[in-house]
């Protein structure tokens, strides 16, 4: 197989393929697996855009991003499944139609209805029915450049971040994107940094948590600054809490925490080394998902963490809030199940 990529970014590609496509180990990101290579060598390469398929292991597929639609949950993950829970969490289903069977990295919604979903190939489909069936918007088969976040300001303003400091924008609900270019982070000729969770507080400046421990700002979502919070390896995740503390997260268990909008950042304590994948915010508690089985919660807004690893080491993947308030779980396995021993939080 074959890896189409820039030379020079062949490691860092494969690191964040890795993690954000298939999310591998995460201190030795394993290559990812490549898409199929051309029948002969300088042929074009041009990969058909199909459908996903209805399979009955649905539930059981990796997941890799869950938000709340009204009291809907939706997930995406693997091969464009979407699963949809109107029983908060207590089972699921898969969306009616999704158009795409590439990997969908990232969900989120601005009302009941509205949504958009991102993915391999540059992907963006938006659904007007809770989740129930998607359009697709955008894709780029001249080079697997995925996206692995998108975020939202209205139904027509929205932003998706990707590999190599893709940035792209809508103002028109996303039927048309422009690719927003980034200025070079300190010290370099050129933007090259690995975008991996865009989020944005309540006054609507935005946040993206990016690789080499930076963190990328914006007021208006056209000019980017760099922040660099001190940590040498990659921020994966990032949210804003309900008092406006802002974290990221990612390799080897590491949080970060700015209660000066962005500013200045300081490390936060915990005991556990598992990377982090994924926040969530629920009856005055910060929580933290991780691999290797580690949940994570904080009661002082995610100053320090204490947690738990659970005894088969799922890779947690995703969390959502039901619409009572519960965490619902989502791992490489698909939906988590708490164990006896466990109780739901």
């Amino acid at each position: 197989m074959k890896m189409f990529v820039h030379g020079g970014r062949r490691n860092r590609a494969l690191t964040a393929l890795a993690l954000a496509v298939f999310l591998a180990c995460p201190a030795n990101a394993r290559a990812a697996e490549s898409p199929p290579a051309p029948e002969a060598e300088g042929a074009p390469f041009s990969p058909k855009i199909q459908p996903a398929e209805a399979t009955p292991a649905a539930t059981r597929a990796m997941i890799l991003s869950s938000a709340r639609a009204g009291k809907r949950i939706v997930a995406v993950g693997n091969h464009g499944i979407v699963l949809l829970s109107d029983t908060d969490g207590g089972d699921f289903r898969q969306a009616k139609s999704v158009p795409v069977r590439s990997t969908l990295t990232a969900v989120t919604f601005v009302d009941e209805k509205t949504g958009w979903a991102v993915g391999q190939w540059g992907v963006v489909l938006r659904t007007d029915d809770a989740g129930e069936n998607w359009t697709l918007q955008r894709h780029d088969m001249s080079v697997d450049q995925p996206l692995f976040s998108v975020w939202f300001r209205d139904k027509q303003r929205g932003y998706a971040v990707g590999l190599w400091s893709l940035l792209i924008a809508t103002a028109d609900g996303g039927k048309t994107w422009s690719r927003i270019p980034l200025p070079p982070p300190p010290g370099k000729k050129k933007a090259d940094r690995n975008l991996f969770r865009i989020f944005a507080n309540r006054m609507g400046t935005l946040f993206v948590a990016a690789e080499q421990g930076m963190v990328l700002k914006s007021y208006d979502g056209e000019n980017w600054t760099y922040v660099n919070s001190g940590y040498k390896g990659s921020f994966w995740t990032g949210i804003v809490l309900s008092n406006g503390t802002l974290l990221v997260g990612g390799l080897r268990g590491t949080i970060y925490r700015s209660i000066d909008d962005g500013r200045s950042w300081r490390e936060a304590k915990s005991e556990f080394k598992s990377s982090i994948t994924d926040f969530a915010e629920a009856g005055g508690k910060v929580y933290a998902a991780a691999l290797d089985g580690v949940f994570l919660e904080s009661d002082d807004h995610g100053a320090t963490f204490k947690g738990i690893q659970r005894e088969d080491r799922v890779p947690f993947r995703a969390i959502s809030v039901n619409s009572v308030g519960k965490l619902v779980k989502f791992s490489k396995q698909g939906v988590v199940k708490d164990p006896p021993n466990e109780p739901s939080k």
